[in-house]
């Protein structure tokens, strides 16, 4: 029984990674617009509290891809944890040359739960900073 209720919470907490991941790739692709200029926006995102009523952790790291192909694009890999059970998914999303990772913890249960990106001029680009918040 326990191989099913652990499938079944590694596929909830996937799916959640998932949703994140493109959440944070379309907020840095509407800021990286042209038309749009120098700001901060706050994204509360729409993604459940509490899976199987247990809490969960997010981090992420930022890398570099080193693929010509891909102009040097940054890749966001995600982490979930559903550390009460021991069970962890990832997704990875990518994302342009013009982007930085704050180191932060998501918190799903907090009521600050949030995605926070800064666009802003470095004297060479616009560059977009992400982090989660609560």
């Amino acid at each position: 029984m326990n191989i099913w209720v652990d499938s079944r919470r590694t596929l909830a907490l996937q799916e959640t990674a998932s949703h994140l991941g493109s959440s944070i790739q379309q907020i840095y692709f509407s800021l990286n617009h042209q038309t749009i200029s120098a700001g901060t926006v706050t994204q509360k995102l729409e993604i459940p509290t509490f899976i199987e009523d247990y809490p969960y952790t997010g981090n992420a790291t930022l890398r570099t891809v080193l693929d010509p192909s891909l102009n040097s694009s940054k890749v966001l890999d995600i982490m979930l944890r559903l550390r009460t059970v021991g069970i962890a998914a990832t997704t990875s999303v990518i994302l342009g040359q013009n982007v930085e990772w704050v180191n932060s913890t998501f918190l799903s249960n907090s009521t600050k739960a949030c995605v926070t990106a800064e666009k802003f001029w470095d004297g060479h680009q616009y560059v977009i900073r992400l982090s989660f918040g609560g």
